[in-house]
């Protein structure tokens, strides 16, 4: 026996978290926090962050109807009446979980048949609609928005201060402590990649046990790019040459390229230029509070003269090892037995 009306909008109801397109919006929640609801929309180019929307949402609906039926559409391959076709009740009364991808090469044929949807959901289905960016289907996009559906936001995290959010999170999430150094390690060895940084958190928390700090990550991940570009900054503008060229040498040694070296060192000596001897706060520069923390106390060992002369070197240093050079290796050594040696004057 099919179920009635009653009983399918009740059992809508429980997949969808008791909401309804046309109750009151949400607005943008997180994708970390988004329930399911008769219509979710996932917006954003971070691929990464709209899988684990996506999962989250599975998760949520098969904890509760384990027999919900998945579908997977591509919108830009979209043919007339798959979508009623696809959410209109099965003979057992299944409830039912489409998920649309490709909304920003929408076919024109799905916008008409997904703005006729939005004016009467389904019953027992969960719809969740990703939309990676563009001006292509602004009209659905805003028609969804209108009729109260969450908005899963899900923006390329760019910002240090957001990754460093992001792994916190990640292990908050995991009941394991993070200390500052440790979460600030992390996003330099591995921060390039959203995924990679997902990875590297899952991964340290199954590996490890107490609280993760800067030591456990430079054991896991100390021989990145990043971080050990870093480490040759961190320790040249603190006047701790010795610590600076062995590790520089270190690095050239296993076949690091100079030119992300040279990047490092110009972005450290610009953020002491940026703070030293001025009335400003982290929010002024766009600086993440550690950063902001870190260059004023760096900034201790600088005058203004020496900063000066050693951000001429170094741009003059960024042109040899890109190619105006003989000898790039020799260039970033000179630039950091310099820095190292003018800090502290």
């Amino acid at each position: 026996m099919n179920p009635t009306p009653a009983s399918r909008t009740s059992k809508a109801s429980k997949v969808a978290g008791g909401k309804t397109a046309g109750g009151t919006a949400p607005g943008t929640v997180s994708w970390r926090e988004v329930v399911p609801a008769p219509v979710v929309l996932v917006s954003g180019p971070e691929e990464y962050l709209a899988q684990r929307a996506r999962q989250r949402l599975r998760t949520l609906v098969r904890g509760q109807q384990p027999d919900v039926e998945l579908t997977m559409m591509d919108a830009s391959a979209y043919t007339a009446g798959e979508l009623a076709m696809t959410a209109s009740p099965s003979l057992f009364g299944e409830a039912k979980l489409i998920e649309v991808s490709a909304l920003a090469q929408m076919s024109d044929d799905f916008l008409t048949d997904a703005l006729a949807y939005l004016r009467s959901p389904a019953d027992d289905t969960v719809l969740v609609l990703h939309h990676a960016g563009g001006v292509r289907g602004k009209k659905l996009l805003d028609a969804v928005k209108a009729a109260g559906a969450p908005v899963v936001d899900c923006q390329a995290l760019k910002k240090d201060s957001d990754k460093l959010d992001f792994v916190r999170r990640e292990f908050k999430d995991a009941r394991r402590s993070l200390d500052a150094g440790g979460a600030q390690a992390l996003v330099a060895a591995v921060g390039s990649s959203l995924p990679d940084l997902a990875a590297a958190c899952a991964q340290l928390i199954s590996d490890t046990t107490g609280s993760i700090t800067e030591e456990t990550v430079d054991k896991y991940y100390g021989g990145r790019v990043e971080a050990t570009g870093f480490k040759v900054a961190d320790a040249a503008v603190s006047g701790r040459g010795s610590q600076a060229l062995a590790t520089l040498r270190h690095a050239l040694a296993t076949g690091l390229d100079p030119v992300p070296i040279v990047a490092v060192l110009a972005l450290k000596l610009r953020q002491i230029a940026k703070v030293k001897g001025a009335s400003v706060t982290a929010k002024d520069l766009g600086m993440a509070p550690w950063q902001f923390e870190q260059a004023r106390k760096d900034a201790r060992h600088w005058d203004s003269e020496s900063l000066a002369r050693c951000i001429r070197l170094l741009a003059e240093t960024d042109a040899q090892v890109k190619g105006a050079a003989k000898d790039p290796e020799y260039a970033v050594e000179h630039a950091v037995t310099v820095i190292a040696a003018s800090a502290g004057r």
